[in-house]
């Protein structure tokens, strides 16, 4: 049975930055359902999105794999022989579980699941690569390094599918979509002190960019086509072809 998401729900005397452990581990699951619009929908398309790009004898990344959902999609859609899924967290928790999940499942697709910094990874002889809510948790000044890095080892056709919270240039427009996904959030159940105690615990550590700030690194790193494929609130998913 899944676990709830009550991390939140009583007052915490010293908030401090959101992290990834065992505690978001156990929930996360409800955690996403109810609190990211449109997330099983990018699932979904990720799965179709590998299916059409996955190239034979190539390297598929899911990078911030968190429990696996994505890499099981990847792998449940893969139709290309001599193909691997590496799937990566920083998250000790998140990789024990991820590596509980995807031994559920039976498959013929090899997935090597590694806990370390993707920033320190290599991206070799790829052809779909996953950033499913990662980047926005990565330092700022790091993020055209990574993008770059992932640029440089996709194949020619290869794929990058960006799924991220976005930030409007426009503030009414912004504060507008910020109030949306708080109402989201209330008809999944939440409180109003689980939503002002999640938000201030992400303050530090998720800092969002703009779909035009994505979209200019992702065409200044050489990508050829570069567009956003679903938005729902100030959560989207983007697709740049190499």
């Amino acid at each position: 049975m899944q676990e709830k998401d009550h991390i939140f729900a009583a007052p915490i005397d010293r908030l401090g930055d959101f992290c990834f452990d065992h505690k978001v581990a156990d929930v996360f699951p409800d955690m996403i359902k109810r609190s990211v619009p449109g997330y099983s929908n990018i699932i979904s398309a990720i799965g179709m999105m590998t299916a059409r790009f996955a190239q034979p004898h190539t390297q598929l990344y899911d990078l911030g794999c968190s429990l696996g959902a994505a890499t099981q999609e990847m792998r449940r859609n893969l139709n290309q022989p001599g193909c691997r899924i590496v799937a990566v967290d920083n998250s000790a928790a998140m990789v024990e579980r991820a590596r509980n999940h995807l031994a559920a499942f039976r498959s013929d697709v090899e997935v090597e699941l590694l806990e370390a910094d993707i920033c320190d990874l290599t991206i070799e002889n790829a052809s779909v690569v996953v950033l499913n809510f990662t980047l926005q948790f990565i330092d700022p000044a790091l993020r055209e390094v990574l993008l770059g890095n992932i640029y440089a080892g996709l194949k020619p056709g290869g794929v990058l599918i960006l799924s991220e919270k976005f930030v409007s240039a426009d503030d009414t427009v912004n504060e507008l979509l910020i109030d949306l996904h708080h109402d989201f959030k209330r008809a999944n159940g939440y409180s109003e002190l689980e939503i002002s105690q999640k938000r201030t615990a992400l303050e530090n550590v998720l800092r969002p960019d703009s779909p035009e700030q994505h979209k200019a690194r992702l065409k200044r790193l050489g990508f050829a086509h570069v567009d956003m494929w679903f938005q729902c609130f100030n959560f989207g998913s983007m697709v740049a072809v190499k």
